[in-house]
């Protein structure tokens, strides 16, 4: 399993019910689901993907998180994960609001644009690629890129309060530079939130 997913799982509280948006092959919901008798959906839009969910067992449904998450009502799930997704859809400030409305708590993951590699990059005249930004700028999926600032004044704007926050580098590790530095040294950001 990913590093970053390993992380996720210490914050998800056994038998909870979970929502997991861009879920990819169900991996996490898997594994969650063996070892802390979580229960419930992913949502994914890759077709590939959802076959694999369905033959891991992973209840799944094809769909695009941009249509956001009207089909589900309030407080649904203990706690709504989306991982290395927020970048990528069309609105993340609505997005992230309706995640908080479905469930309870949301935790979230994103590449860190503020990590020391891409502000040197774009200094140099380049859009930044790295481990944790692996595709060049007319390939990426990625629209709505970020930093730690960004989204903690986001967070703040929209009375969402940050229970746990986790920046790390490219193999999910931290340091001590990583803590006293996070906008600087941080590559991958992981969020446990809540509505305020």
């Amino acid at each position: 399993m990913r590093p970053d997913l390993e992380l996720i799982s210490e914050w998800v509280a056994p038998d909870s019910r979970m929502l997991d948006l861009g879920c990819g092959d169900g991996t996490l919901l898997a594994h969650l689901a063996r070892t802390r008798a979580v229960t419930g959906y992913g949502l994914e839009i890759d077709p590939a993907n959802v076959e694999q969910c369905v033959a891991a067992g992973v209840n799944v449904l094809q769909y695009d998180l941009n249509r956001g998450l009207g089909d589900f009502h309030d407080a649904s799930f203990d706690v709504v994960v989306m991982t290395q997704t927020l970048q990528a859809v069309d609105h993340p400030n609505l997005l992230l609001e309706e995640m908080l409305r479905v469930g309870r708590e949301g935790i979230v993951t994103f590449p860190n644009f503020g990590h020391y590699r891409c502000r040197l990059s774009l200094a140099l005249g380049r859009m930044p690629m790295s481990r944790a930004l692996p595709d060049t700028w007319y390939e990426t999926p990625n629209i709505h890129l970020c930093t730690v600032a960004d989204f903690e004044e986001l967070c703040d704007k929209l009375g969402i309060a940050i229970l746990q926050r986790a920046v790390v580098d490219h193999a999910h590790r931290s340091s001590l530079g990583l803590r006293l530095l996070p906008g600087l040294l941080g590559e991958i950001c992981l969020y446990r939130l809540k509505r305020r």
